[in-house]
């Protein structure tokens, strides 16, 4: 993967702002419309136009069941930008600790807080001072009171070592500039047996023109890995039994002849990913 021409924490700078104005707009998903609906990247996270007839149906495609939306505050299901649903795959348990890595407004960290009931405990991780409000709001409105969302960057947690069960993200660590310290991370605060759930792109091959792109990246595009390189970023952490559970593939509209810094065409694998810590 190249280096990007900006810094780490330009990227980062550059996120926060992204995600910072996504906030009250029109709901998306880093996945964006489905197949049938073509896209630019100038939305948030990749999503689609504001006029996009899927706005608000996102959570739905993204693999959240109807019955399970309803329970949750319509803040949370409509600012949810994820690309998948990662505790479909997760056995989490009432008395567990869930960390989700970049909460955003809090759908899976009020999703997770129901399974792991009054007895267990929910963090919610986020670097946007606006989503970790927004969170809290929702987490109040929902009655919640097993979950805490607190600010920090996934490369460097505000958690105990050895203290989650269950570590979850959602179309987030992609964003990430510096993912081996991520990975490091995971393996940190995980318990000894304990295990993840993550949803996230991966790409092969993506052209020089979006690699280099700023939007691109804020867009879960640019700093999207190969998924060989996401498994072994996470082994040589010291995860094992890594596995690949589902695929969703995405199709870009071919723009990147006319206009480099709008679009490409490739095939985007959304990946929902478990494993576990020795």
């Amino acid at each position: 993967m190249t280096d990007p021409a900006f810094s780490e924490q330009e990227i980062k700078e550059s996120v926060r702002k992204r995600y910072a104005g996504a906030i009250g707009k029109s709901p998306g998903s880093c996945c964006g419309p489905a197949p049938s609906q073509p896209m630019q990247i100038g939305g948030s996270c990749c999503r689609a136009a504001p006029s996009d007839p899927m706005k608000g149906k996102f959570a739905a495609v993204a693999g959240y069941g109807d019955e399970e939306l309803k329970r949750l505050p319509a803040d949370a299901v409509q600012n949810s930008f994820g690309c998948g649903n990662p505790l479909a795959f997760a056995g989490v348990r009432a008395g567990q600790t869930v960390l989700d890595i970049g909460s955003g407004a809090g759908i899976d960290c009020l999703i997770a807080a129901e399974r792991v009931g009054p007895t267990g405990k929910v963090i919610g991780l986020d670097m946007t001072p606006e989503m970790i409000e927004r969170a809290r709001r929702n987490a109040r409105e929902a009655g919640a009171t097993n979950v805490e969302f607190r600010p920090g960057e996934a490369e460097k947690m505000p958690v105990e070592d050895g203290t989650v069960d269950w570590l979850i993200s959602n179309c987030v660590i992609n964003l990430s500039p510096d993912k081996p310290a991520v990975f490091q991370e995971v393996a940190r605060v995980l318990k000894p047996g304990g295990r993840i759930s993550i949803s996230d792109i991966v790409a092969e091959d993506l052209p020089e023109a979006i690699r280099q792109s700023r939007d691109a990246w804020t867009g879960c595009l640019a700093g999207a890995i190969s998924e060989a390189d996401y498994v072994k970023g996470l082994k040589e952490a010291g995860l094992r039994d890594l596995r690949v559970t589902s695929r969703i593939v995405c199709h870009i509209q071919d723009r990147v002849r006319s206009q480099p810094a709008q679009g490409a065409v490739w095939q985007l694998l959304l990946r929902d990913l478990r494993g576990s810590w020795a």
